[in-house]
């Protein structure tokens, strides 16, 4: 069958993506053939399509989308045609109208709950599942620090926190950003533009330092988030917005109090279809009792994709963002 997709033949910047029409097969052993109605974009889809993530060339766009299942096929179980389903991970491609997935990535989607906000809170929610319940373990009552706030992640990640008992704090840029936060469930939020994050967090902490911090953003915040942390805190690098941060000297992590530094990525933490699946339960449960409520700040059709990306490289998007079909 013919569809419509996203693909790049070498990285580079947002214009090397284009839409194509492909050639669709029937589905193999395992596999699932999806109808896609929307695509969430996260970054990253970035990561990928600029080369800091190496991947074979030419390749697909896309990580996560939701859908209905149009056929099904040899040893698939517990998935049927008609089945409204998300996914995310696996090989990059869900930039597309149709596509075939491996049935042990799907999950399906729970009555009431929209494939747009399935599609904008799968991969993300994911991201928050595998840092606040299993990367660090947090108490009720624990205080940690979160940047990019007002971001998809973000946003997840103060309603997460919120449902746990956790007291987040969170960084974001200009009024806006930090209100729609703060009505996500953070304890409180620092404006980036017009304070300083340390001193905030001295205040906000009475100069002990935080025991949590999840660093998104890299090269920029690096020495911003060792100065926050408390005495055998935790450094959790999970992004690089700004670029990749330093190298870690081990020196360092010891002068400024026994410091532990981790890099977690969300294949290693659902790295099994079990493992994957534990945490896309934990995620579409949320979702559906209302705890988790995705913001959807922008839409842009598929063919669109390359100022989606522009705008979510520029700091111009809130919330999550998706390319609808």
């Amino acid at each position: 069958m013919k569809a419509q997709a996203i693909q790049i033949d070498q990285p580079g910047a947002a214009d090397v993506m284009t839409l194509r029409e492909i050639d669709v097969p029937a589905p193999g052993q395992g596999e699932v053939q999806v109808r896609q109605v929307v695509c969430g974009v996260n970054y990253l889809d970035i990561y990928q399509r600029s080369g800091s993530y190496s991947n074979p060339m030419p390749m697909g766009m896309g990580n996560e989308a939701a859908g209905t299942v149009e056929a099904v096929g040899p040893d698939v179980v517990g998935v049927s045609i008609g089945d409204r389903v998300v996914y995310q991970g696996g090989s990059a491609g869900a930039y597309a109208s149709l596509r075939n997935v491996l049935s042990n990535r799907v999950v399906h989607i729970p009555e009431g709950v929209s494939e747009q906000d399935a599609a904008a809170t799968l991969l993300k929610g994911m991201t928050v599942e595998y840092l606040l319940d299993r990367c660090v373990r947090l108490e009720k009552g624990d205080m940690a620090l979160m940047y990019a706030a007002g971001g998809g992640v973000g946003l997840l990640a103060g309603q997460w926190a919120r449902a746990r008992g956790f007291r987040l704090i969170g960084v974001a840029s200009g009024a806006d950003k930090c209100e729609l936060a703060r009505a996500s469930g953070y304890h409180a939020v620092i404006d980036r533009s017009s304070e300083t994050i340390v001193e905030r967090i001295k205040e906000l902490t009475d100069g002990k330092g935080l025991p949590v911090v999840f660093d998104s953003i890299g090269k920029a915040t690096f020495e911003t988030t060792l100065d926050c942390l408390a005495p055998r805190g935790y450094f959790v690098s999970f992004g690089a917005t700004s670029g990749p941060p330093p190298a870690v000297a081990a020196s360092e992590l010891q002068k400024r109090g026994s410091l532990y530094f981790t890099r977690p990525t969300l294949v290693t933490y659902c790295g099994t279809p079990e493992l994957y699946a534990a945490s896309a339960s934990k995620v579409m449960a949320l979702l559906e009792s209302g705890d988790l409520k995705p913001h959807i700040g922008q839409r842009y059709p598929l063919a669109q994709a390359a100022q989606a990306h522009l705008d979510l490289e520029g700091g111009k998007t809130t919330g999550a963002t998706l390319l609808t079909i």
